[in-house]
């Protein structure tokens, strides 16, 4: 079993975690090629999941997001969730300097 606060968590509670995830972002964010250029936005909004997203990492409080895009903070969650599976998808590979 892993241990509190070492940041490792079972494989399976992992998979749970992110299947959960994807229903939730699945039901709350669209990409509709009529709105804004087919970018990932909030359903219901034209807001995007990278201004959310761009928000929280420059310092803004979930609460400040939520009141300055007037969106939940289940879609701001959402919107998190997205981005983790794109990255979760996503290959990287690194270039040498």
């Amino acid at each position: 079993m892993a241990e509190l606060g070492s940041g490792k968590r079972p494989a399976v509670a992992r998979v749970q975690t992110m299947e959960r995830d994807k229903e939730m972002w699945e039901k709350l964010i669209e990409i509709n090629p009529r709105i804004k250029g087919g970018k990932p936005v909030i359903k219901g909004t034209r807001v995007p999941v990278e201004v959310i997203v761009g928000a929280l990492a420059g310092g803004a409080s979930w609460e400040e997001v939520g009141e300055a895009y007037e969106v939940t903070l289940e879609q701001v969650r959402a919107c998190l969730a997205f981005a983790a599976q794109m990255l979760a998808e996503e290959t990287f590979v690194a270039v040498p300097a």
